[in-house]
């Protein structure tokens, strides 16, 4: 299936009212994750007027209900689906567009994400282009990313490769467990570490930082709807202390990768 040319609003619209039907169950999930259509209706329509009809047939997404969702020691039952929403919340606040377009909406097992499925090769991961200098300031950014939603699961297979013939591109997947108030950062993604941050990316996380204070757009009223205030206060203090010291982290003691790693 193509993916159609439309732009972030469209895609969270189709996403969010589109028909959902259920096509089967993704493997390897630690979580019920399922491979959806999303159909053009009428709501669709009638929300998109500038999108031709022949232009958008129905596209791929994988929905994560949160009844599937196996309970942690260390997440509150029934939030991780939020997560997925909030950590495409930040890095479209960041301006950086890493993460698919992701919504929370009913679905036929409950309320759920909803998130655009990106056609990639299976057998590329991180571990397959680390280094690659063409994907220098992606994986900065991810790492960056990571650092401030205290991304507990950086495998390398959530980041994805998506092939184009004007240029491939990554994408970040799987934010279930983010946001924590305590320090969990487990990434696969240390090739930075102790770098300074370049000039642009702090610009974008100085910029961040102030929508988030003065809830520029609703951003932190969304983000409270999603996570616990507690949750979005951390998340404003991670950003702030890396803005601070500038520079990427480095692993600290204790546990720092995930397992698996891929």
């Amino acid at each position: 299936m193509a993916q159609q040319a439309l732009n972030t609003a469209d895609w969270l619209q189709l996403l969010q009212v589109g028909t959902l039907d259920v096509k089967g169950v993704l493997p390897w999930s630690s979580n019920y994750s399922f491979l959806v259509n999303i159909c053009p209706n009428t709501a669709v329509w009638e929300a998109l007027p500038h999108v031709s009809r022949g232009a958008l047939s129905e596209v791929r997404a994988v929905y994560k209900p949160r009844r599937g969702e196996r309970p942690l020691w260390d997440f509150t039952q029934g939030t991780l689906c939020q997560r997925e929403r909030a950590a495409f919340l930040v890095s479209q606040a960041l301006g950086w567009n890493l993460i698919p377009p992701t919504v929370l909406r009913e679905g036929s097992h409950g309320t759920g994400s909803v998130q655009l499925f990106i056609p990639h090769d299976p057998e590329a991961h991180y571990f397959t282009f680390e280094g690659e200098p063409s994907f220098r300031d992606a994986l900065q950014k991810t790492v960056i990313l990571d650092i401030i939603i205290n991304n507990a699961d950086r495998k390398a297979g959530h980041v994805l490769l998506e092939e184009h013939e004007e240029g491939d591109r990554l994408w970040l997947i799987d934010h279930g467990i983010c946001f924590h108030t305590e320090h969990k950062l487990r990434t696969v993604i240390w090739e930075f570490a102790g770098e300074p941050i370049p000039a642009e990316l702090l610009a974008d996380l100085t910029s961040f930082s102030n929508k988030l204070a003065a809830n520029d757009g609703g951003l932190r009223t969304e983000l409270t709807r999603l996570l616990a205030q507690a949750e979005v206060e951390a998340l404003q203090r991670r950003t702030m202390r890396l803005l601070q010291e500038a520079r990427f982290v480095s692993p600290g003691p204790g546990r720092h990768y995930p397992w698996p790693p891929v």
